[in-house]
């Protein structure tokens, strides 16, 4: 019910746009976010906004990354910019959905995201 896109490769120092649409008869969407993931690691969160536009970010990407999301059209993006390759890593998207039973966290199957140095 979440379907990412934008990943991709980008030379360090530039920039990529993701994008997360959350489908089906959504009820209504709470808190919707980014988080990566790279091999043996844990999922660490990257941003987050609420439904009334709140947001928070991780310090590694504090100025450098952008969440925002259009509730009309169920989708979150996270505009990355002055990528690093520190960055590298798979991106997932994380929402709280509600089908008409209660608010449900669904994530998303995940972007890599590569930059090079």
């Amino acid at each position: 019910q979440l379907v990412e896109s934008g990943g991709g490769l980008v030379q360090a120092g530039g920039s990529l746009r993701l994008s997360c649409v959350a489908s089906g008869s959504i009820f209504s969407i709470n808190g919707m976010g980014w988080y990566r993931q790279a091999p043996g690691k844990q999922r660490e969160l990257v941003a987050r906004i609420t439904s009334g536009g709140s947001t928070n970010y991780a310090d590694s990407v504090k100025g450098r990354f952008t969440i925002s999301r259009d509730n009309a059209k169920n989708t979150v993006y996270l505009q990355m910019n002055s990528l690093k390759p520190e960055d590298t890593d798979v991106y997932y998207c994380n929402a709280a959905l509600d089908y008409g039973l209660g608010p449900r966290v669904y994530w998303g199957q995940g972007t890599q995201v590569t930059v090079s140095s």
